[in-house]
Parts: C-alpha cells; structure tokens; sequence
C-alpha cells in the first residue's frame, strides 16, 4: 500500500505515532475547522482500535485520510455483523481534493477489509457526498439522519 497511487503522493497504513498525528490533522482540519464538527464528536475513542490510511505528499506533508473499523468496534456500524467493517473518517486537505486521492483512500480501506476477511463495508455518507460513494459501487440504504448536525445515509459495498 505504500507505492505511489499518482503522481506526487503515497498512501500508507498509518502506525507510527507521527502519521496518525498527519491523520488527526487531516481530519480536524476538514470535520472541525472547516465543517464545525466539535473535537468531541470527531474523536470519539476509536482510534486506538482501528485502521489509519494516509496519503502524503512525496515532501511527507498529509493530503488525506481514512479509517477503518472491524470486529466489536464496528458492532454499531454494521449491526454486529463480524464480517462487515466501518468506513469512516475520509478526509482530503482542501488543497488536495480533485486528484483522486478520496478514491484512492476508500480502495485501500477495502483492500485493508478483505485482507482482514470481511466480505463488506458500510458508511455514513455526508448527504452531499453520496454520488462519490455511489460511483465507487457504495448503495445508500435507510432515511436521512443527523449526526454532528449533518445530514447522512448509510451505505453498503459488499467486497
């Protein structure tokens, strides 16, 4: 997962204490600078427990994250379901957005589900974010709902 994905930047899983630093960063600057998500809401416990993908420039400055929840974590997401994980947290860098790396992102955390063994992967999709998902094979499913007062539907891919 680390080769180059486009040209000038690289996804990896993010393990070392300074990459998931670049993740954080990512995602505050999207979900609680620009969107006005609180801090609360957006680190909600889980990180410790899942699956971090990063994507950096050639310089190592972040552009872009996701996670990926999966066993009891996931429980909530995916109604219990062992063999389906969570994707959530997709962020891209303002800067960054248009060169793929969103979808780029979403197939590594798939790639990072099969490697584990699930056979899908569910999300709550921004309601504006929908026909991203939609594209890459995701179907929304069930009524709009808030959550850190934003419009959602969940969605399903199975792998």
């Amino acid at each position: 997962m680390s080769a180059p994905t486009a040209p000038g930047y690289t996804l990896r899983v993010a393990k070392a204490p300074a990459d998931l630093a670049a993740c954080f960063a990512v995602r505050r600057d999207v979900f609680v600078v620009e969107q006005g998500v609180t801090e609360e809401l957006e680190y909600d416990g889980r990180d410790a427990t899942a699956l971090h993908v990063l994507a950096v420039r050639a310089d190592g400055h972040p552009l872009g994250t996701a996670r990926l929840l999966y066993g009891p974590e996931a429980a909530d997401r995916t109604g219990g379901d062992p063999a389906t994980g969570a994707l959530g947290r997709l962020a891209v860098g303002k800067a960054a957005r248009g060169l793929g790396i969103g979808v780029a992102l979403v197939g590594a955390v798939e790639d990072a589900a099969r490697e584990r063994g699930l056979t899908a992967v569910e999300l709550h999709a921004q309601s504006h974010a929908l026909g991203f998902y939609e594209r890459l094979g995701y179907t929304a499913y069930g009524p709009e709902f808030l959550d850190a007062g934003i419009a959602h539907r969940s969605m399903r891919r199975a792998l």
